[in-house]
C-alpha cells in the first residue's frame, strides 16, 4: 500500500529521515527548475535548491497542512531565490554561458542550421529580457510559463492575492513584449 503525502509528512515530523527523502525526491526536479528559471545559473540553482530542502526539513514540524506540501516548499524556494538574486549580480556573459549549457543539454538538432541560429538568438534575447525583470516579476513568469501553475497556486506561494499575481504577470509580459518587440 502506497503511503500518502500527509502520512510522509507526519513521519518526517516524527524525525524519519527516509520519509523526508521520499518527499524531497518527489519535488526536487520541479523546485530546481523554478529556481533555475529565476537565478539562471545551474550551480546557484543547485545551491538554492539544497538550502530550500534543508530549511523545509528543519521546519517540517511547523508545517500544519494549511496548504499542500509542494506549495509550502515552493514558497521557501521562491523566497530564497529572490533573496539570492538580490545578493548576487552576475554578468550577462556568465548568465548566457550557464544557460547555454542547460539549453544545449536539453535540445536536439532540428537539421536546419538557419532555424537553430534564429532559435538560439531569440532564446538569448528572451533570457536577457527575463533577467532584466524584477525578482518578483521573474518569479511569476517562471511559475506560470515554465511550471504552469495557476494564479491561485502562485498567489499561495508568493503570499499575495490572485489579483496581484495577475497584475505582476501582466506587467512582466508587457515588459518582455517591449524588450523583444519585432522578434515575437
Amino acid at each position: 500500500m502506497e503511503t500518502t503525502e500527509w502520512e510522509l509528512i507526519r513521519k518526517c515530523q516524527k524525525g524519519e529521515v527516509a520519509a523526508y527523502e521520499e518527499l524531497a525526491a518527489k519535488y526536487y526536479r520541479r523546485v530546481f527548475m523554478v529556481i533555475l528559471g529565476m537565478v539562471h545559473h545551474r550551480d546557484d540553482a543547485m545551491e538554492v535548491a539544497q538550502e530550500t530542502f534543508y530549511r523545509a526539513f528543519k521546519n517540517i514540524r511547523r508545517f500544519k497542512g494549511g496548504s499542500n506540501f509542494y506549495t509550502w516548499v515552493y514558497r521557501i524556494a521562491v523566497n530564497l531565490a529572490i533573496d539570492f538574486q538580490r545578493r548576487q549580480k552576475r554578468s550577462l556573459m556568465d548568465l548566457k554561458e550557464n544557460m547555454d549549457e542547460v539549453v544545449v543539454d536539453a535540445e536536439t538538432s532540428s537539421g536546419d542550421p538557419f532555424r537553430e541560429i534564429n532559435d538560439r538568438r531569440l532564446g538569448e534575447k528572451l533570457l536577457h529580457a527575463i533577467n532584466e525583470l524584477t525578482p518578483d516579476h521573474k518569479a511569476v513568469i517562471v511559475m506560470r510559463a515554465v511550471e504552469g501553475l495557476s494564479y491561485k497556486e502562485i498567489g499561495r506561494i508568493m503570499e499575495c492575492s490572485e489579483g496581484t499575481i495577475m497584475s505582476r504577470l501582466h506587467y512582466a509580459r508587457k515588459k518582455l513584449q517591449e524588450k523583444l518587440g519585432t522578434d515575437l
